[in-house]
């Protein structure tokens, strides 16, 4: 199960830290990671850590701004972003990836919604 949370309303420039409970997933088997979706838009991979090597991947849209990393012991993955863009606004989902960088996810839960005003 992948569990998305801390989401909310930020002004522009601001933080806000994304967590992922992903119970029943053990980090060496699967690329995990967060992507996000605005409305009217397309799926948009942001960021994922590799199973096979455990390299980071981001979108050009995010790289110097947004931070992944995992807790094994917990069971978790967070998404620290800074600087934050009212192009930022929307609901992002944890979730496993094909492979990091490729758009294509496999199982993913609720998201949470990310607002930013200007």
């Amino acid at each position: 199960q992948l569990q998305a949370s801390g989401g909310g309303l930020v002004q522009a420039g601001g933080s806000l830290t994304l967590s992922c409970s992903a119970s029943g997933y053990r980090f060496d088997d699967y690329s995990i990671g967060w992507f996000r979706q605005a409305p009217g838009k397309e799926r948009e991979g942001v960021a994922c850590i590799s199973a096979t090597d455990n390299s980071r991947y981001y979108a050009d849209s995010v790289r110097g701004r947004f931070t992944i990393a995992s807790d094994n012991d917990k069971n978790r993955v967070v998404l620290q972003m800074y600087n934050l863009k009212p192009e930022d606004t929307a609901v992002y989902y944890c979730a496993t990836w094909i492979a990091c960088g490729i758009d294509e996810f496999d199982n993913w839960g609720q998201g949470t919604l990310v607002t930013v005003s200007s």
